[in-house]
Parts: C-alpha cells; sequence; structure tokens
C-alpha cells in the first residue's frame, strides 16, 4: 500500500486507548528490520528521521526507502520529520513526500512557539499531512543539538489548551520527565501530568525520549492517555551490538551485508517487543 498520513493512525489509536510506535531509521537496514517487526505483530508505524539523520544522504533518500517499504507492506506505513528544526526544514519535508511533519520550537519562548508551530501547521492543514508539535521540555539532546538542563521537564497543562487551540497542531509532544539519548539515573514518568494534559486538550499526545524506559511506565503512560511513543536510541543500540559481535566472531569479513544481517536482527527482535507492548495496553482495558 501506499505511504499513509499519521492522522488516522493516531485517532485511532486515541479510541482503542492503545499507542502507535515511531521508530527513527538510519539506513535501509533499519528501514527494513522495522518493517519487518510491523508484518509479524500486525501493527501500524511511524517511520521518522531527524534533521542529524537527513544530513547523512537527505529527505529524498530516506522517503525513496520508506516509501519502497510501504509499497510492500501489508499494515498502514507513515514517514514523520522528528523534531524539525524550523519552517524551511518542514516545507522541504512537505514537498518531498513526508506523510507528517513535527515542528519543534520548544526551545522557543512560549509565544514565539505558538507563531513558529502555527504558520508549519497552516501549510500541513492546507496540504493534508498532520503537524506535531512540541511543548515543554524533554531533558537530553536529540541529534548533535544542545541538552536541556535546569528547566522543568513537565508541560503546564493549562498552557497546553491555549497553545493546541492558537496553534491547531493536530499531535503534542508533551514533557512529563523523559530524556532523549542514553539515561544517566532512573527514567520516571509523570503520569498526573499525563492525564491533566490529556483532560486539558484533544488532540493525540505523544511521548519522547522513550528509550529505556520500563516498559510499565510506558503502558501506564499509553492507558493515561498516550498515543503515539518514540523510539530512537536503544534501535542504534541493538543495530550496533549485532553488528559488531558479528565482526568480533568473524574479523575477517568484509562483506557489509552478514554483520549488517545481525544488527537487522537485533532491531526487529526490539520493535516487536516494543510493538506487542504498545498493542497489549488497549486490549487489556
Amino acid at each position: 500500500m501506499a505511504l499513509v498520513t499519521t492522522e488516522k493512525m493516531l485517532k485511532d489509536a486515541q479510541a482503542g486507548h492503545y499507542a502507535v510506535g515511531a521508530f527513527n531509521v538510519e539506513n535501509l537496514e533499519f528501514v527494513m528490520a522495522i518493517l519487518a517487526a510491523a508484518e509479524e505483530t500486525k501493527s501500524p508505524v511511524i517511520m521518522q528521521t531527524t534533521p542529524g539523520t537527513i544530513k547523512t544522504a537527505g529527505l529524498d533518500y530516506f522517503y525513496g526507502m520508506v516509501k519502497a517499504a510501504a509499497e510492500r507492506a501489508s499494515v498502514p506505513v507513515a514517514l514523520h520529520l522528528d523534531h524539525g528544526d524550523g519552517y524551511d526544514r518542514c516545507m522541504q519535508a512537505f514537498r518531498t513526500g513526508y506523510t507528517s511533519v513535527m515542528i519543534d520550537g520548544s526551545h522557543e519562548s512560549f509565544e514565539d512557539n505558538i507563531a513558529l508551530t502555527k504558520s508549519v501547521a497552516d501549510a500541513g492543514r492546507a496540504m493534508g499531512v498532520p503537524v506535531e508539535a512540541e511543548l515543554g521540555k524533554v531533558g537530553g539532546k536529540e541529534d548533535d543539538g544542545p541538552a536541556v538542563e535546569g528547566e522543568s521537564p513537565y508541560t503546564d497543562p493549562v498552557e497546553a489548551k491555549e497553545f493546541v487551540e492558537r496553534t491547531g497542531c493536530t499531535s503534542l509532544a508533551i514533557g512529563v520527565g523523559t530524556s532523549h539519548g542514553v539515561y544517566t539515573s532512573d527514567p520516571h514518568i509523570e503520569q498526573s501530568v499525563v492525564k491533566a494534559i490529556r483532560d486539558a486538550v484533544d488532540v493525540p499526545l505523544v511521548l519522547h525520549g522513550t528509550s529505556g524506559v520500563p516498559d510499565e511506565q510506558v503502558a501506564e503512560a499509553v492507558k493515561n492517555g498516550i498515543c503515539k511513543v518514540n523510539y530512537a536510541t536503544e534501535l542504534r543500540q541493538a543495530y550496533t551490538k549485532g553488528f559488531m559481535a558479528y565482526m568480533a566472531e568473524n574479523p575477517a569479513c568484509f562483506d557489509p551485508k552478514k554483520p549488517a544481517k545481525e544488527g537487522m536482527r537485533e532491531i526487529t527482535e526490539l520493535v516487536k517487543i516494543r510493538m506487542t507492548n504498545l498493542n497489549s495496553v488497549g486490549k487489556a482495558k
């Protein structure tokens, strides 16, 4: 089937009290491994790229790979720009064919974030492409950007309501205590914040910085209103683990497909676990 937008995916998840997994892809092997997991678990899937990843090849390369995956798939596949770093980047993604875009104005002031997000959301609406926004601070750092330190990690529910109403964004990434990258202390999701924001807004909510967060915390957040859950760091770790383990056992290997296959296997097994957990939340209600 063709690439689809995230709009129906997330609305269905919101109604069914489960979440859709969104997985960052770094190369062709990531795309193939994630698709294999989605097919096996019969799950809709969002594949996404950050600006840092895009710099290695370009929006068009990743669009081509994920489009090919979607056309082979029996499950819905969306291609999402993760942490879009400005209006121009989002417009490039729209023009390339991405079927979902995030504009990240969370490092701006509240009013500047609203203005930036509204400009992208207006363009997305005209093109029929949903737009995710971020309000609040997710700790750590995405790509090679500055880490967020010394600020409240939580999104204000009152601000969230105003933000959604004024911007027209179709989904909202919120700060609930998670962090990008590798955790250096035990992660904790503040579930009361998730509930309060869910009660304040009507758009699907997104959880960033999920790699390393215990499954039971993620499941509880999904029960409380999260509809899209992002994973990136742990996929990179899984792929590298499989690749390096193969090379350690076969140091004379010069065929990159062989260690890459082991990296893919690690990703597929990990993503299957994550998708099964996200799907099971709604079934348990």
